[in-house]
């Protein structure tokens, strides 16, 4: 349990820390983390503006389509256990580099920088289907070792503050990592489902707080969509009655797919 514990009191200094960087930026100009010009924002507005624009997607899957499609062909093919997908962009330059900073670098403040386009997302979203937020968000969680490793989860990073910014209760402790799987980012799509095979679980006591509700999964960057799969699957198993995605940033589809 000491993974829980840890994460809570982390949070808890993190909180009051968010409050008084959100207090100071109201006041006093930053630098751009993409440009690097002064801003009252981490991201200046035509930067977002220039490198995040809004993309017709896939609503299941949340790739870029050119058009508006209910399903992909792949989606069409293999239906995922997730109803739709919201995406802030696309993972390219020069968002793949601000976040391999966050994640690698150990720069968990840009967190502050990179959550608000995703909120900004979700909300365009469920402003366009006139529709309620999910009753839960929860985050893709990383194994022990792995939060260890970099302390801190930034698929959790961006649910708390997309969950505050929505006024939704948000939990780290409802989908638990099972299995300490390798690193991802060389494997092939075959190779990551099997790698995460009964990698997530809901633990026993985080049943009935599912069951019957609707639940947003957030994660930073959907590659193959093994993680959301594997993930979403098991909330399903835990009772969740559906599942939508919320992710930073969306690979585009290889050079001659659909």
């Amino acid at each position: 349990m000491w993974p829980h514990a840890l994460v809570a009191l982390v949070d808890a200094g993190a909180t009051f820390g968010q409050r008084v960087a959100r207090r100071v930026e109201q006041h006093v100009p930053v630098q751009c983390e993409v440009c690097r010009r002064w801003s009252w924002a981490r991201l200046c507005g035509p930067c977002r503006q220039r490198f995040g624009a809004e993309r017709m997607r896939c609503v299941r899957c949340g790739l870029a389509t050119g058009t508006a499609l209910a399903a992909c062909g792949e989606c069409l093919r293999a239906p995922p256990p997730f109803e739709r997908t919201v995406v802030a962009f696309d993972y390219a330059f020069p968002w793949d580099r601000l976040i391999g900073r966050w994640k690698f670098g150990a720069q968990a403040e840009l967190a502050c920088a990179l959550a608000p386009p995703l909120a900004t997302a979700v909300a365009r979203d469920l402003a366009a289907r006139d529709a309620a937020p999910p009753e839960l968000v929860l985050p893709v969680p990383l194994a022990p070792a792995r939060l260890a490793e970099r302390g801190f989860n930034q698929a959790w990073e961006l649910a708390r503050r997309v969950a505050r910014e929505l006024r939704v209760p948000a939990r780290a402790d409802l989908l638990a990592r099972a299995l300490d799987t390798a690193h991802q980012a060389k494997l092939t799509r075959a190779e990551r489902e099997r790698n995460l095979r009964a990698a997530f679980t809901v633990p026993p006591t985080a049943r009935p707080q599912l069951a019957g509700r609707r639940v947003a999964l957030v994660d930073d960057v959907f590659t193959t969509g093994a993680t959301a799969r594997e993930a979403s699957a098991a909330l399903r198993r835990g009772g969740a009655v559906a599942v939508e995605l919320w992710v930073l940033a969306r690979t585009p589809a290889p050079a001659g797919r659909d």
